[in-house]
């Protein structure tokens, strides 16, 4: 266990180091996305098309989707330039912003969105990346989990573009099964409205069907009390906003070894250019350890499967990464040479509301001192985690999207020791207010944070009030 929370804080060191090492005048600009460059004959072929929007980036708020093709950038057409050209006009040169030519399932034409750079010098370091590098303070909140589902995602041969189907509607519900094939038929429209398409009754270019079994494994050969213990499976469950355990086998072992069998599919057919013709389609076939809800497993697992519509990028077994971040934002970027002082400070932020500004110089955040290195924060945080272990739920043992394997929440009915803990100044835990408003980090339940901030030969006392920043994203890895 030593040896993986050697790991998990070499990260942290590993950030600061990194950004250490480049000009501190230089300046890293981003647009709050990324993209791939498609190979899919139905979706933005050879273009490239948005896999992941960053929240509360430029590009979100400009109304950037995932999925979203982008057909021209500043009037220059994507198909007209390499890859690498793409890459420079994407951040160019003496400009703020791009103008985006986008297209996606909601329209047949593009729409033009005005995507500002977010620029900042290289060697600053936001709260955002602080949470995640601190994020064993609170992995109620903060952290990177894997996961896999077993779909078998099987999309036509023919070259057709997804971007002519917008329109939907469903097959007639069986009726002997009506009350399940609503709840299923409803988590599928939310997704696919979501997606920009609309439902249409009369006339719809896609038909929506669905298909589903469940029952006991007739070939059930009893439970192996020989075999090591299986891994826990945990899924992300949209419903609830958190990864949660259910009770299925990995897609690996033996169908011999489930008690229960479950499918479970949907598939889009054509009703527009060739009816009939399945678009693409969507089966999960999993093997369970004790009885499921089929309604239940729609409400968790639509979502998902519905990623890889209309950019489908695995066959089977797709891989999806969860994003979960939750921490006060204050609007302050620090040094990552010098902690203490404050490289920028967002506008409009609640910092830069209370009078933080750049060239500040933070000697103290509540109680704790901030006058420290990257190294020395570096080691407190070690001996943080170590030390605190025993105040975490062995039941909730889990492995993060690094590899570490001793992932655990804190025990809640030890709340009271582990924010005195946190309180010791030995852990050097200024940074812990990223996670003042949890209970386990403040018990008081007051949130604002007393900034005590040097400005030439001014001593100030700043209290900040910070907005909680939350966010959840799951992706196709």
């Amino acid at each position: 266990m030593v040896r993986h929370l050697f790991i998990m804080v070499s990260l942290l060191w590993g950030a600061f180091v990194s950004a250490a090492a480049q000009d501190r005048n230089s300046v890293v600009c981003r647009l709050g996305f990324t993209y791939d460059i498609s190979q899919s004959k139905n979706w933005g072929y050879r273009k490239p098309v948005i896999n992941s929007v960053i929240p509360y980036s430029s590009a979100e708020q400009a109304g950037v989707k995932r999925y979203d093709v982008i057909e021209a950038i500043d009037g220059v057409a994507v198909t007209d330039v390499s890859v690498d050209e793409i890459a420079q006009l994407l951040n160019p040169a003496g400009k703020n912003e791009v103008t985006l030519a986008i297209r996606n399932l909601s329209s047949a034409s593009t729409k033009h969105v005005i995507v500002k750079k977010d620029c900042k010098k290289s060697d600053a370091i936001t709260e955002d990346q602080l949470a995640s590098a601190f994020a064993m303070y609170s992995l109620e909140t903060t952290g990177e989990r894997d996961f896999v589902c077993p779909f078998r995602t099987t999309v036509t041969a023919d070259s057709v573009d997804f971007g002519n189907f917008r329109t939907f509607a469903f097959s007639p519900v069986d009726e002997s099964n009506r009350q399940l094939e609503l709840v299923i038929n409803d988590c599928i429209e939310e997704e696919l409205l979501k997606k920009g398409l609309t439902k249409d009754l009369v006339k719809p270019d896609i038909l929506i069907q669905t298909f589903y079994f469940f029952d006991k494994n007739p070939n059930f050969m009893g439970v192996n009390k020989v075999q090591v213990k299986k891994e826990p499976t945990y899924r992300y469950n949209s419903v609830y906003g958190k990864m949660e355990r259910f009770p299925f086998l990995d897609y690996a072992m033996a169908e011999s070894e489930a008690e229960y069998l479950l499918q479970f599919g949907l598939r889009l057919i054509d009703q527009k250019e060739v009816p009939g013709r399945v678009l693409w389609e969507c089966e999960a076939n999993e093997m369970l350890e004790e009885s499921f809800r089929l309604d239940e497993y729609a409400r968790v697992h639509v979502p998902l499967m519905c990623l890889q519509y209309p950019y489908a990028k695995y066959g089977r077994n797709v891989p999806f990464r969860l994003r979960q971040k939750t921490y006060n934002y204050t609007g302050i970027s620090y040094d990552i040479n010098e902690l203490a002082l404050v490289v920028d400070v967002d506008k409009n932020s609640p910092a830069y509301a209370a009078g933080v500004r750049p060239r500040d110089v933070i000697e103290r955040i509540g109680r704790n001192k901030m006058g420290y290195s990257a190294e020395e924060f570096s080691s407190a945080y070690k001996r943080f985690i170590s030390r605190t272990m025993e105040y975490r739920d062995p039941k909730t043992l889990f492995t993060d999207a690094n590899g570490f394997r001793y992932c655990m929440f804190w025990d809640v009915f030890k709340y009271p020791q582990i924010a005195d803990e946190v309180r010791d100044a030995d852990y050097l835990p200024a940074f812990s207010y990223l996670y003042y408003f949890a209970p386990y980090i403040n018990p008081s339940g007051n949130n604002a944070c007393t900034f005590y901030i040097q400005r030439g030969k001014k001593r100030l006392e700043v209290i900040i009030r910070p907005t909680i920043r939350s966010e959840a994203v799951v992706e196709v890895k």
